[in-house]
This record gives C-alpha cells, structure tokens and sequence, in this order.
C-alpha cells in the first residue's frame, strides 16, 4: 500500500508492524459520527484530553483507506493499544485538523 497523500487529508498509521493509510472522506466521517456522536464534540473532548481509547480506534477504523485481509476491528483496537497512544498522535493530529477544517 502507498503511504498517505497529505493533499487529500490523509495520515498514516503503524499497526502491528504494518502502515495503514487513514483517509477522512465524508463516508468515512459519517460512519464515524453514527457511532461515536457529533464529531464537533469528539473535537473538542480531545482537546481537553478527554478522548476515550474506543472513541479513537473507532474513529481511525472507519477512516481506513483499506482494511488488510483478515484485520478485525478488536484485532485493529489491540494493535493501536498495543503500540502506545503517543505513536497515533500524528495521525489523530491530521483527522482533527480535517475534522475542522474540511476538504
């Protein structure tokens, strides 16, 4: 898979040793917002550094460009617990800003 195009809002990710590429269409933004609430408020819970671990995999789940056979989604959830909140900081950062910024 190509890494993440920045003109298209996207960010990267490391997964169980494996980069996957975050794209924050308006599907995949909607999805998310289905099942986590507002993303306004999801937003702003993160700025306050209130941002709960299934509201981030959640988001970061339907923002996949493309699921590598095989990854389920607690699969996914283990992977981002697993390899420390601090290394998906970049990406959350890019989703965020897109999240206000829009495209």
């Amino acid at each position: 898979m190509s890494g993440a195009n920045p003109a298209r809002g996207e960010a990267s990710v490391r997964i169980n040793g494996e980069l996957l590429v975050l794209r924050p269409s308006f599907a995949a933004l909607v999805a998310a917002e289905q099942e986590i609430g507002p993303l306004f408020a999801l937003v702003e819970r993160a700025a306050e550094g209130r941002l709960g671990l299934g509201e981030l995999v959640a988001l970061f789940w339907h923002c996949l460009r493309a699921r590598p056979a095989g990854l389920t989604r607690e699969a996914f959830g283990e992977g981002v617990a697993a390899g420390g909140l601090a290394a998906t900081t970049p990406a959350l950062r890019v989703l965020l800003g897109q999240i206000l910024a829009g495209r």
